[in-house]
């Protein structure tokens, strides 16, 4: 089976995809975080290096190559999905989770330039702040279910 026809047959199980780097300890972080306070289960996800990733990249016109941003399928597989990058992803999948988390929408008064501006920092810096695998981490058994491709 083709990448292609994987991401074409899933089932649209829960309405957002986060595609993360896959050997970036501090974006493995954020996958376990939503999903120990993801209580609608509503997240799945996928390494950006998976092919499956990049034919969702490609068929958002993203560039395929670059690992330093979160991408989040917002609406995955309705007629409204759509791609957020960086630092709308991160805010976006926060806010998502309800409840107290919705209190990090406040961030989104910061000017998107200057937001953006720190999430390129800690992007260019995450594996010497946070660590790098040497391979994706393989999620646990009892999670498995939520990791496409």
């Amino acid at each position: 089976m083709t990448a292609e026809q994987q991401v074409s047959g899933v089932a649209a199980v829960s309405e957002t995809l986060v595609l993360y780097d896959g050997v970036c300890a501090l974006c493995n972080w954020l996958v376990a975080f939503l999903i120990r306070h993801d209580r609608r289960d509503q997240f799945r996800f996928a390494p950006l290096q998976s092919e499956f990733a990049q034919v969702l990249l490609q068929r958002h016109g993203l560039n395929s190559a670059d690992f330093d941003t979160v991408v989040v399928l917002a609406d995955f597989q309705q007629t409204s999905e759509r791609a957020l990058t960086r630092s709308e992803a991160a805010l976006w999948s926060v806010g998502r989770l309800g409840g107290v988390w919705r209190l990090f929408a406040i961030a989104k008064l910061i000017p998107l330039t200057l937001r953006e501006a720190l999430y390129g920092v800690i992007a260019r810096s995450r594996y010497q702040m946070f660590g790098k695998y040497d391979t994706c981490p393989l999620p646990r058994a009892e999670d498995r279910h939520k990791f496409l491709g």
